[in-house]
């Protein structure tokens, strides 16, 4: 069965508390079930793991590396983490980076990100339905990738 990891990094697990005028009321918890919902709807396994601890996502990256497809949220670890950036290159799993709030509306040090460059796509600004078209994302690329390795 396919594999897709959901990552997300630091104070994401506040969502829902956390300045709801700029991330919703949905919780992180209420997300990721929606997500692994519309994945388990087309038979791909979901891995999901959330941390505020950067060694932590690291570890967690580099021990799933042989997923299909991942769902990242760095949270403001985008604009800082050039280790968590190098676990994401380095186990080469095709990604979309997402954002719920948009960060080119926010403050200018939240404009650059550290994975933008190397991710296949950016959502950002779209709220908790950035989640679902990612997900969506990975339906479409896992079973493009499938039926290409069919026709081989």
């Amino acid at each position: 069965m396919p594999k897709v990891l959901l990552l997300n990094g630091p104070n994401l697990n506040l969502l829902g508390n956390r300045e709801p005028e700029i991330y919703g009321s949905t919780t992180l918890e209420e997300i990721e079930g929606k997500v692994e919902s519309i994945l388990r709807e087309h038979k791909i396994d979901c891995e999901i793991f959330q941390s505020n601890s950067e060694g932590e996502l690291i570890d967690w990256i580099q021990k799933n590396r042989g997923a299909d497809f991942m769902l990242l949220n760095p949270g403001a670890l985008a604009h800082t983490s050039i280790g968590l950036r190098d676990a994401v290159i380095g186990i080469e799993i095709p990604f979309i980076e997402i954002h719920l709030s948009n960060v080119f509306k926010r403050e200018e040090f939240r404009h650059n990100s550290y994975f933008s460059d190397v991710a296949i796509g950016a959502l950002t600004g779209l709220g908790e339905k950035g989640y679902q078209l990612a997900a969506e994302f990975a339906i479409d690329y896992i079973e493009q990738k499938l039926n290409n390795n069919q026709g081989s």
